[in-house]
């Protein structure tokens, strides 16, 4: 059966094994959350990432970034939506949390955090905010 929101399924996924407190999760892969996972390393929400296969699939195992108090990660939230996108311009691209937070957009350079974005000077479609 093939999934209406992938994007929404990873980001779901995340959100659980950091409340279960888990030190890894597995996400079924595309190009486009292999993308997502590498700015989260970057940025430093997670330790690490790698593509992995298991029974014939390829699998993104995600392991989570936390410290004696929490996860790195306090919210995660989908912006845009199948039934709903959000489009912005490059002058439009939402700081979150006065900076402290990352945004990550698919643009026509490809999948970056917005503050790339702004410097590259492209607009794109928001996929989720990040703190």
């Amino acid at each position: 059966m093939s999934m209406t929101d992938p994007v929404a399924d990873m980001l779901a996924r995340i959100r659980n094994a950091i409340h279960a407190r888990h030190q890894k999760l597995d996400v079924p892969a595309s190009k486009l959350k292999l993308e997502i996972a590498r700015i989260l390393k970057d940025e430093g929400y997670v330790a690490n990432y790698k593509l992995t296969e298991e029974e014939g699939r390829k699998v993104i195992r995600v392991y989570l970034k936390s410290d004696g108090t929490g996860s790195a990660i306090s919210r995660l939230t989908r912006v845009s939506r199948p039934g709903s996108r959000v489009y912005v311009k490059r002058n439009e691209i939402p700081r979150v949390l006065g900076g402290l937070g990352i945004t990550i957009l698919t643009t026509p350079k490809g999948v970056m955090t917005g503050k790339e974005a702004r410097k590259q000077g492209v607009g794109g479609e928001i996929l989720c905010e990040i703190y």
